[in-house]
């Protein structure tokens, strides 16, 4: 189960990664368009701007929802690199339980918020604010299911911290 869950896991992480690719050249591509229209052209425009902000948006939440790893967030490990392996474990085990509390807590008023948008558009592109913010809630639910399986992996001990794998941490 642990080898299909992971192979699944990667599956999605080299997915979200091809997406964020693809995002990335869009926004370059809005980003050349609004030079040219605005130093060349003498149009200025809006919508390059907004799709810009979008795709940054998307990028960033599929990013950390999806394609970061666990060793590549960013952590005040000053206490993990002090502690021992089964205070590491414990503190895994609390530090996942409460991120999985709190955006699980968080994610009824975040869908509320998130449907109530669809009243709104976007300035340029005309595009329902719900769609675009749909991203949120998918990372929300990414994160629990992400620290649900963290503090799983604690519990039986499978997944220790280690202090010297944790960017930041000593070598």
């Amino acid at each position: 189960m642990d080898s299909l869950i992971r192979r699944v896991a990667g599956w999605v992480q080299r997915r979200s990664e091809n997406v964020i690719a693809a995002l990335l050249g869009i926004m370059f591509l809005a980003f050349v368009a609004q030079i040219i229209f605005r130093y060349f052209l003498n149009l200025p425009t809006g919508w390059s701007t907004e799709l810009s902000l979008i795709c940054w948006l998307w990028m960033v939440l599929l990013g950390t929802a999806f394609a970061l790893k666990e060793k590549d967030e960013i952590r005040f490990d000053i206490f993990l690199s002090a502690a021992g392996p089964r205070t590491r474990r414990a503190m895994a085990v609390v530090i996942s339980a409460a991120a999985v509390a709190l955006y699980a807590l968080s994610l009824p008023g975040t869908w509320k918020y998130v449907t109530f948008m669809k009243v709104e558009r976007s300035s340029y592109l005309n595009i329902r604010l719900d769609w675009l913010y749909s991203i949120f809630i998918v990372f929300v639910v990414a994160v629990v299911l992400r620290y649900l399986w963290l503090f799983w992996e604690a519990v039986r001990g499978k997944a220790e911290v280690d202090a010297t794998e944790v960017g930041g941490g000593a070598k």
